[in-house]
This record gives C-alpha cells, sequence and structure tokens, in this order.
C-alpha cells in the first residue's frame, strides 16, 4: 500500500536549484542528505506538496538511473495567488521566462518559468 509520494527533479547543481526553490519560490526545506557538505538530497514542502531535488549523478551512482535533467517530459504545477504578479517578480529576479501569462480554460490563469536546469514551471490561479 501507497503510504505518500513525491515528485524529484534531477539537477546537475542542487544547491543553484535551492536558491531557485526555496529562495525564489519560498518552498520550506524538510529533509536534506547528507547533513553535512554537498547535498545530494533535498525535499521541500509546498502546501501538502513534497517536491525533491536530486543530484543526477548521485542518481547514477547510488541507483544507476540515467536522469535526463532537464528535459521537459513533465512539469511542476504550483498554485498561487495571482500568476502576473508572480511571473513578473520572478522573472525581474532573473528566473526565465517560457510563457507569459495567459488565460486558460477552466477559467484559470498560467505563465510557465524555467528552473536553472530547464524544468517546466507552471504557475496557476483562478480568474477573477
Amino acid at each position: 500500500m501507497i503510504t505518500s509520494g513525491l515528485v524529484n527533479v534531477f539537477t546537475h547543481d542542487v544547491l543553484e536549484a535551492l536558491e531557485f526553490y526555496v529562495g525564489r519560490l519560498g518552498l520550506t526545506e524538510t529533509f536534506r542528505t547528507p547533513t553535512e557538505g554537498l547535498p545530494e538530497h533535498v525535499e521541500l514542502a509546498a502546501g501538502g506538496f513534497v517536491l525533491a531535488i536530486s543530484s543526477a549523478e548521485a542518481a547514477r551512482r547510488v541507483h544507476g538511473l540515467e536522469a535526463q535533467v532537464g528535459s521537459p517530459a513533465m512539469s511542476l504545477v504550483f498554485w498561487v495567488d495571482d500568476v502576473d504578479a508572480t511571473y513578473q517578480d520572478l522573472t525581474s529576479r532573473g528566473v526565465v521566462g517560457h510563457t507569459e501569462p495567459h488565460d486558460t480554460g477552466n477559467d484559470n490563469r498560467n505563465a510557465v518559468v524555467l528552473d536553472p536546469a530547464g524544468t517546466l514551471v507552471e504557475l496557476v490561479a483562478k480568474r477573477g
């Protein structure tokens, strides 16, 4: 029986990824290994969602995984209060914008930015 889960994003630079996810998006670090020195795996909380950032090199060494860093086979989706304001804040602080804020179906407003490794990060809010 599955009791919980998380999404694991692979990167070549865990500290750079943490600057983005903690420093710019405001997620909270909940776990890190190793606890001393350069981390290879860090877990972050976003409400009830857990996002893990892992070194692609550690994934290869420990698990035999060949992670394709930044390959857009998926996107991370974060609900925000105001897509336009969040997108503007992030891009003004150097985050690369991919898709500017726009209206979509289901009364949603969306935008997409890139994390430092090129992973798609979608921002969503209800319009009005």
